[in-house]
């Protein structure tokens, strides 16, 4: 938001004690603040391209602020809207992919109640730009492919509109660039089964019109080039180096399977704010649930795999999804950089897997008989294409009541239908429920919860308060931003700031970047507590190195020492 706005976190003063006024004046509309200055401030203090910042910029322009500060759900709703948005874009790909309006409308169905969507849409940053932007990158490229198979130019305007949203999409997320690999991939797949029967086949028209594509593309994204290097070993970027997943190699497969099961399952699993008792019964049920569906999934993928009608789309999204997969571990595993650290990045291919999802859901809703095949594709019967006549279980049809005709399912007088149909729904639900999970913020997806340290502050300090943290870069300010925003909400709705003596105060000690250490910050601090009156509680929070506090006579407080909400935070009582 403070991008957005055309704000500067470098107005912090840092290495001295700030009230929380200070903080928030980041979230203050300034006027005369337009895209030039969201793009000056981007590129000097963060890592990200700028295009869904310029969009934001515009968009909070249309709400009015609150108590002169910006509008916390008109910020979210940009991102929102484009989650929901994407609902008809996966929709639209579905179908330009299978033609098939069942796969299209379960896609969308998973889409809108996707733990990992809601995830994404709730959070005022650009992943659901980058998400229709992937759907529609994936769109251009499902028809090429399908023109190469029938050996057809792409058309000039679908060739224009590919390399325009490639380039969007590097100028809106640089991970863009592992869509663009993944599909080079799908590509490189073609061309090697063409050559494999025909040497001269790269050479025929409908090859030189992607050429142009990828020329279009390699030069959208080389523009980007200097930034990339100018923000390679930054400090906002240097997390994603942290730990040895070589060493460590477990990590970041498990991590990647969480974020890649929250596409269309999450139970309560905030392990920091609910009982540890719900998250084992959750991970219980999430297991057996898996053990479940996870077969019948894998045998609706297969029978579209091997279907005439829908092999080939399953293909490019399979190719694209494993390709996605293979880059993530391309630079966790060889490059160092682990990529599965935050599960935003997996927007590269959170489309893909929805789409093949909807795929897989469409045959077990047919209730298409896949484990009794014998071979021959063209016995399959199917409703999934209109050029296929839909599955018709032949045998004997006991006469029944139309009242018990039209319970049977809840009867389960049909073994063959019924179960495939339940696994559809229960994944919906599941979906449901666990949309729901991540809107109350019950789920292992959630960022800093301020919320939920704030209060606790509030309640266990009554002396004058200061909230201290290490300072890197401009991520720890935010969540100091964070803490300073829940403070006013509370003050605006239960006056308990207003009764202290003193609001609390924040201080940010800064890592020095030549000597890499706290050293001179600490300093600043043990001089600034010495100058404030006693009592006072003193909160360490995400405070990454030693810091001696007795010569301040203060004492750690064992109750008020734990993790809460993505926050560590210690309390000493000084006196």
């Amino acid at each position: 938001m403070v991008f957005s706005l055309g704000n500067s976190f470098q107005t912090v003063p840092l290495n001295q004690l700030i009230d929380s006024d200070i903080l928030l004046q980041l979230l203050q509309p300034l006027p005369e603040a337009g895209i030039n200055a969201v793009v000056h401030h981007l590129f000097a203090e963060s890592t990200h391209p700028p295009i869904y910042f310029a969009l934001a910029h515009l968009w909070m322009k249309l709400f009015p602020s609150e108590s002169g500060l910006v509008s916390i759900s008109a910020a979210r709703s940009l991102s929102t809207l484009f989650g929901i948005v994407s609902i008809p874009a996966v929709f639209g790909l579905s179908y330009l992919a299978f033609g098939s309006l069942l796969i299209s409308q379960l896609a969308a169905a998973i889409m809108a109640v996707s733990p990992f969507g809601v995830f994404l849409a709730q959070e005022a940053r650009h992943y659901t730009l980058a998400v229709l932007l992937v759907i529609a990158s994936l769109c251009c490229l499902v028809t090429a492919v399908k023109n190469i198979h029938l050996q057809k130019t792409l058309p000039i305007s679908v060739a224009l509109i590919w390399v325009a949203v490639n380039c969007l999409g590097i100028a809106t997320h640089y991970f863009f660039v592992l869509t663009l690999g993944a599909q080079g991939s799908v590509l490189l797949g073609q061309a090697w089964r063409q050559t494999s029967q025909d040497i001269k086949a790269l050479l025929q028209p409908h090859w030189q019109r992607i050429y142009t594509v990828v020329v279009g593309t390699s030069i959208g994204c080389l523009v980007w080039l200097p930034a990339l290097q100018a923000i390679h070993g930054s400090a906002p970027t240097k997390w994603i180096y942290d730990g040895n997943p070589r060493i460590d190699w477990l990590a970041p497969i498990g991590r990647f399977l969480l974020w890649a099961i929250s596409s269309w399952l999450m139970l309560p699993s905030a392990v920091t704010t609910i009982p540890l008792a719900v998250v084992i019964i959750s991970g219980i049920v999430t297991l057996l649930f898996l053990f479940w569906t996870l077969p019948s999934l894998s045998s609706g993928l297969k029978y579209q795999q091997q279907h005439p009608d829908t092999r080939l789309a399953t293909q490019i999204l399979v190719e694209y999804l494993l390709g996605a997969i293979a880059l993530f571990f391309v630079f966790t595993y060889g490059l160092g950089m682990d990529l599965t650290l935050a599960p935003r990045f997996q927007f590269v291919y959170f489309p893909a897997l929805i789409v093949l999802l909807g795929a897989a859901l469409a045959t077990c809703w047919q209730a298409i008989p896949i484990a009794r095949e014998e071979g021959n594709s063209g016995d399959r019967n199917s409703d999934l294409n209109p050029t296929v006549k839909p599955y018709k279980q032949s045998g004997f049809k006991p006469k029944i009541s139309l009242r018990v005709r039209k319970y049977r399912s809840i009867l389960q007088l049909n073994p063959p239908l019924q179960p495939k149909k339940i696994i559809v729904i229960f994944i919906l639900l599941m979906g449901l429920v666990g949309g729901l999970t991540i809107n109350f913020n019950l789920g292992y997806l959630q960022n800093h919860r301020p919320d939920l340290l704030a209060p606790i502050i509030q309640k266990a300090s009554i002396a004058p308060t200061v909230i201290a943290t290490t300072h890197d870069h401009h991520g720890q300010t935010g969540r100091m931003m964070g803490l300073a925003w829940e403070f006013k909400r509370l003050s605006a709705s239960n006056g308990e700031i207003k009764e202290r003596k003193i609001a609390p105060q924040f201080f940010l000690a800064h890592r020095d970047p030549n000597t890499r250490n706290h050293d001179h910050a600490l300093k600043v601090l043990q001089a600034q507590l010495t100058q404030l009156p006693r009592p006072l509680d003193l909160w360490l929070v995400d405070f990454r190195t030693k810091v001696d506090l007795k010569s301040q006579q203060c004492v750690a407080d064992s109750k008020y020492r734990s993790l809460i909400g993505g926050y560590k935070y210690k309390l000493y009582r000084c006196s």
